[in-house]
């Protein structure tokens, strides 16, 4: 089979890593620039990435797409490509609940294929192997799989029906985000009354425990506006399972109190917990 011409939008941390890594097997990973920030721009060109001018030039040229990007925007992306009649695969792989997963679906069949994804761990670089869930028809599957055979991104799938992907992500992220803001909150509360480091001694002795981690509270805030959103889409998809979504929605709530250090890497555990504290 010929190599793909890869799209992705668009290309922030995760997807210009993952963009990379389709390179391996693809004639070319192309982005749009527009409407794009120089930190994109920058990324990639970091990671070789060849930029198109429109949406419509890029998906004129591109054979597979790839939707990464925050959750709120995934359905309208969708839409603006749906309405270039884009007759390639794409691939769906945001932090968005099932039943928005078939929404975008229904958007761009018959004239796509629609695969449905979910990437579980850290963007692929410095050694790190995200796995790539993928559910959605077999043919697909088999290109998605090729595209990152030998790569970083290692792929699983979950079958044929859209949103297992999706399910599968949201269930994991909920637990995994929601356990770090509840570390930041009992390091908070115990250090308003002088004994954190009591508590971080507590949790130490269990080597399985977030609550042994507070270091990790400044990347918690440092992500919350990315995290925020994704644990919304997870409490939709709890309300949708009639299961009570209401402590997803309070996490989610919390982490808006940090929505102002986006990507502020420089961020202590100290200024992570004052801003919790002081909003």
């Amino acid at each position: 089979m010929d190599q793909p011409t890869v799209g992705i939008l668009h290309p922030g941390s995760m997807g210009a890593a993952v963009a990379a890594c389709a390179a391996a097997n693809a004639s070319a990973v192309l982005w749009c620039e527009a409407g794009r920030s120089p930190a994109s721009a920058a990324r990639a060109a970091q990671f070789g990435l060849t930029p198109m001018a429109t949406l419509a030039e890029l998906l004129d040229s591109s054979d597979i797409v790839i939707s990464l990007c925050p959750p709120a925007a995934a359905e309208d992306l969708a839409r603006d490509v749906a309405g270039h009649h884009f007759a390639g695969v794409y691939l769906e792989a945001n932090a968005i609940n099932p039943e928005r997963a078939v929404r975008i679906t229904e958007l761009l069949e018959p004239a796509a294929t629609v695969m449905d994804g979910g990437v579980v761990g850290s963007p692929p670089v410095h050694g790190k192997t995200p796995v790539l869930y993928l559910s959605g028809p077999a043919a697909a599957t088999a290109r998605i799989e090729a595209l990152f055979a030998g790569t970083a991104v290692k792929t699983r799938t979950l079958g044929t029906e859209i949103g297992k992907a999706s399910a599968l992500k949201l269930s994991y992220a909920s637990f995994q985000k929601t356990s770090r803001v509840l570390v930041a909150l009992a390091v908070g509360m115990a250090r308003e009354h002088g004994v954190d480091q009591e508590l971080i001694e507590v949790a130490s002795r269990r080597t399985d425990s977030y609550l042994s981690e507070p270091q990790y509270v400044a990347k918690t805030a440092a992500r919350a506006w990315r995290w925020g959103p994704e644990l919304e889409e997870a409490a939709d998809a709890l309300e949708a399972a009639g299961l009570p979504p209401e402590m997803l929605r309070a996490a989610a709530s919390t982490l808006a109190r940090w929505n102002d250090v986006k990507d502020d890497h420089e961020l202590t555990l100290t200024d992570a917990l004052d801003r919790l504290a002081q909003p």
